[in-house]
């Protein structure tokens, strides 16, 4: 597949790096030389210098034989335009980045189609779904739900004081026969293991436990973990992302939010904008202000600020006040892997956004979604089994499917379940796969006719 990607930040270079490790045809535009050398030298990539909005640079990067056109630039107007010229050239797909929802609302003069573009992306507003998910969850490290909010996927750390140390995996559902849940994937150090009945927790392990949502306190109960509830709630970064999570978590009751916003414009813009949240013009580096605002005293402090040194630096300075759950804005690839290993709680990312939807576009049409977490060295694909399939004959318990893939859970239409041993899938079913890289292909084909 030939792809060509507008824009080569840090966004960009992910979505060409992803494309680069599956071997596609990849040619990267953009208009500063530092950014697109970066890229060349990293990626085994083509790379060009100009504007993605020339007819003439288009051409020059293949424009007329390009399946793929993703536009990730920094400015949405670059990104909407590239997507219309592309569209007219004859591009099958286009995707692209806006950080406004003007063509996402329901009453836009305006839509996605009209302009040529298949797919909106807006990674701000996936990253603040992503931080209230782990405000919701206190003890969670990651959570993503999945067949329409039916299911859901939790991460945990286990404490070194853990009850479960030791515990092989088939044990568990005896603990809460009432229950139904599995563990679908372990990370231990960096290595990333799909369990079988044998495997065993260990302290330390980060575990992913897929379960109903009004299930999941249970399990995580049984996995020593407390779920404090969190009322009191401090933000860094009257960003667009930090007023999309202070919106929503003020909505919620017994909710208390403080947002601090360093530009004064933006402080009062904000403030008009949230009249349910205590708005604060200051910095993120004046210790003072912090404390006297009463950082000691939150359940939660979550740094969303465009500097993500400084998110990483509160963070943990709000952690060592004794704040219970911190989450800090971290896209950095050097950052992501060290945060939980000095104290950060979570992490999210604007980058992944992007990337899921570019997996899913270069999947099959039986991949509804891709989903991937920071850390787990696994892809979660949404498949839809095909009439006739392999995956179709039999309970999974009887079926031979590859190591390194679990089946966590199957939407019917008419119900879903946690996929047990007697679990069995018909043509037409949702089902939610946890799958190693190495068995990717593998695993689609269980699901072609």
């Amino acid at each position: 597949m030939k792809v060509i990607v507008i824009g080569a930040g840090e966004v960009g270079f992910d979505v060409a790096r992803i494309l680069s490790i599956d071997q596609h045809d990849v040619v990267v535009i953009d208009t500063d030389p530092d950014a697109l050398e970066s890229v060349g030298d990293r990626l085994d990539v083509l790379t060009i210098q100009g504007n993605g909005t020339s007819a003439a640079v288009l051409e020059e990067a293949g424009i007329r034989k390009a399946d793929l056109l993703v536009a990730v630039a920094a400015i949405d107007e670059v990104n909407i335009i590239s997507c219309m010229m592309a569209n007219r050239m004859g591009v099958g797909t286009t995707v692209a980045r806006v950080r406004s929802a003007e063509l996402t609302r329901d009453k836009s003069v305006l839509s996605a189609k009209d302009l040529g573009i298949d797919l909106i992306i807006r990674p701000e507003e996936s990253a603040a779904s992503e931080v209230v998910g782990l405000i919701k969850r206190a003890s969670a490290t990651d959570t993503l739900t999945f067949i329409d909010g039916h299911m859901q996927l939790v991460g945990l750390r286990l404490d070194a004081d853990c009850p479960l140390d030791g515990t092989p995996v088939s044990e568990l559902p005896g603990m809460l026969p009432k229950y139904e849940f599995r563990i679908a994937a372990i990370v231990r150090g960096v290595r990333t293991i799909i369990p079988k009945g044998k495997d065993v927790l260990k302290k330390n392990d980060q575990v992913f436990i897929f379960a109903r949502p009004k299930n999941m306190p249970h399990v995580i109960r049984l996995m020593g973990k407390r779920e404090d509830k969190i009322q009191n709630v401090m933000i860094m970064g009257g960003t667009e992302i930090g007023a999309m999570i202070a919106e929503e978590l003020s909505e919620e009751r017994n909710k208390r939010v403080k947002l601090i916003e360093p530009n004064r414009e933006q402080a009062e813009h904000r403030a008009e904008q949230l009249p349910s949240v205590l708005v604060i013009h200051g910095s993120e580096t004046d210790i003072d202000l912090l404390a006297a605002e009463g950082l000691g005293e939150m359940d939660a402090f979550i740094a969303i600020t465009e500097d993500e040194e400084s998110n990483l630096v509160t963070c943990l300075l709000a952690k060592h006040l004794g704040v219970s759950k911190t989450v800090a804005l971290l896209s950095k690839t050097a950052y992501v892997p060290i945060s939980q290993s000095i104290g950060l709680d979570a992490a999210v990312s604007r980058k992944l956004a992007v990337s899921r939807e570019i997996m899913r576009f270069l999947r099959g049409k039986h991949v509804l979604s891709v989903a991937t977490v920071r850390g787990l060295d696994a892809e979660i694909l949404e498949l839809q089994a095909e009439p006739r399939s392999p995956i179709t004959r039999g309970s999974l318990g009887e079926l031979r499917l590859p190591s390194g893939m679990l089946i966590a859970a199957v939407d019917h239409g008419n119900k879903s379940e946690v996929a047990m041993g007697q679990t069995e899938i018909s043509a037409g079913d949702r089902v939610i796969v946890f799958v190693l890289p190495s068995v990717v292909s593998q695993a689609e084909k269980l699901f072609l006719s």
